[in-house]
């Protein structure tokens, strides 16, 4: 199997997001073949629901559509560094990859903050693969939260 990288999918699901005025985050799941299977940007303010991460909402899709809790073999690109709530996410789904872009040193819970795979209670840890159009992604978070600086 050849890599392909859904980071313009992410991209393009976090730009969504900004447009619908919710944090420019982005999501796309793959199915063990390299399909994409669900896609996603943050949605919290529409659903008012402060778990409705672009990645909580993949892995919900996910998981309904493989009639299970566990997506073995399954890759997560996401635009931004997962927070600690999705990092735990991320390990009981037991998602195989997990892909970023942007590094979240203020919420992060991967490489930053919390270190939820580094923790013996995290029964389970991806192959992590960070800075995936790092320069892009960061990009489209300084322009969102400039804006709402200046509004």
């Amino acid at each position: 199997m050849t890599f392909k990288s859904h980071m313009d999918a992410a991209l393009a699901e976090a730009r969504k997001a900004a447009e619908r005025g919710e944090v420019p985050v982005g999501a796309v799941l793959a199915d063990p073949a390299g399909r994409i299977v669900a896609r996603a940007g943050n949605r919290t303010q529409e659903l008012n629901d402060p778990t409705a991460h672009a990645e909580i909402l993949v892995l919900r899709e996910g998981c309904r559509a493989a009639g299970s809790a566990r997506l073995t073999g399954y890759a997560l690109t996401v635009t931004l560094e997962p927070c600690a709530m999705c990092a735990a996410a991320i390990a009981a789904a037991r998602i195989a990859r997990l892909y970023y872009g942007a590094e979240d040193p203020k919420s992060g819970g991967v490489a930053h903050g919390a270190r939820i795979f580094t923790h013996a209670q995290s029964h389970h840890k991806p192959e992590i693969y960070d800075g995936i159009a790092a320069d892009e992604a960061a990009a489209l978070l300084q322009e969102f939260f400039q804006g709402r600086r200046a509004g």
